[in-house]
């Protein structure tokens, strides 16, 4: 590979963006491709808000990438001049044996995080927001917060531009071919040489030769803002975000951003496949409606509980809710990160910084042994 090597990036959601942010930074001649435009409502990089948090119910070996993430969200807000990261606390609520409590609870212990675990008397006083019952807690965590993903999106790509890499955006990528010196990328109007190739195709990863074999399936995720009756309750400043684990519900849960409404994305009511990312629904069935307005009503008491705005995206999720980070196995000068299950927007910069590794040095300072592609091979 030359002293400055030619990388294609195929796919400019946060994880593609933040790779072609970082490789250009480091002197690479980096080709971003996207079928859509910049920050997109498809894929998993919008919804208006998305959650950052650092006590981590899915892992421990998390903490030290969230911990460099955070640091790389400052730089990029630094870099651009953009307001990305309100670190507004967060809440994990639910019955003292739920899973995911426990999981929360033992991250924070393990690894000497801040938190505070808080029983159902003491939330109502300090989160009337949310109503919880009895025999529930509620665990802490000050350093969570929300983060702005369509923004987000276009501010690594504009971090990427000015460091000199050029976006090829409204061209779907048909075929990539591995040459005898690297890459081919084939598009409708032109083919591309380059000496490696990232793939950071979100729920698209099955759609391209390399990455058939890869167990990444297409999810619906549905998002429903309810209208709060007092909003200056609702803002950041007053109430965190949420993971709420109810015996009959469950969702995350975002502050107004909007001056109207609160986000919840539904847990409980299944994020169903879809054969293909491309037949998208727009909008949400009247079941899936009436199940979201149930649990507003029941544990959201300042809301109204009819939404007034659906979402729906589409992620790749695999087997194990773990995202396939590193080599594409069987292939030469080629990197893949996809399959992010819903929980990686978070850990987007880490993720392109330690992608801009694998390709300039064939190795990375962070463990990510965990994530590797070849563990489903």
């Amino acid at each position: 590979m030359s002293a400055s090597p030619r990388v294609a990036v195929v796919g400019t959601g946060v994880i593609g963006a933040m790779t072609a942010w970082r490789l250009a930074r480091r002197g690479a001649e980096v080709l971003a491709f996207d079928t859509y435009a910049p920050g997109h409502d498809r894929g998993a990089s919008a919804g208006e808000s998305r959650i950052f948090r650092t006590v981590y119910k899915e892992g421990a070996e998390y903490v030290p990438l969230l911990r460099r993430s955070a640091r790389l969200w400052r730089e990029l807000e630094r870099d651009t001049g953009s307001a990305l990261l309100t670190l507004c606390g967060g809440l994990t609520i639910g019955p003292p044996d739920d899973p995911d409590v426990v999981a929360v609870r033992a991250c924070a212990e393990d690894c000497g995080l801040d938190h505070e675990v808080i029983d159902a008397a003491e939330a109502a006083t300090r989160f009337p927001q949310h109503r919880l019952d009895p025999d529930e807690i509620a665990v802490f965590d000050p350093a969570a917060g929300v983060l702005r993903p369509e923004p987000a999106v276009q501010a690594a790509l504009r971090a990427a531009e000015t460091a000199g890499a050029r976006l090829v955006s409204y061209q779907r990528v048909d075929d990539v071919t591995e040459t005898a010196s690297g890459w081919r990328v084939s598009t409708a109007e032109a083919r591309h040489d380059v000496d490696h190739v990232v793939f950071a195709p979100g729920p698209w990863a099955r759609r391209l030769a390399p990455l058939r074999k890869l167990p990444v399936r297409a999810r619906l995720i549905t998002a429903c803002w309810f209208a709060a009756r007092d909003v200056a309750a609702h803002r950041t400043d007053r109430l965190p975000i949420a993971i709420r684990r109810h015996r009959t519900a469950g969702f995350s849960c975002f502050p107004s951003l909007d001056g109207v409404s609160i986000k919840i994305v539904p847990h409980h009511l299944g994020w169903p496949e879809l054969g293909d990312p491309d037949d998208l629904p727009r909008t949400a069935d009247v079941e899936f409606v009436r199940g979201a307005s149930s649990a507003a009503e029941r544990l959201l008491p300042g809301v109204v509980p009819h939404p007034i705005r659906i979402g729906t995206y589409v992620e790749g999720f695999t087997p194990d809710d773990h995202a396939l980070v590193g080599p594409v196995p069987g292939c030469s000068n080629a990197t893949v990160l996809t399959g992010f299950s819903g929980h990686g927007f978070k850990l987007a910069p880490v993720f392109g910084e330690l992608a801009a590794e694998l390709v300039l040095t064939g190795t990375t300072s962070h463990d990510i042994d965990t994530l590797a592609p070849s563990r489903f091979a």
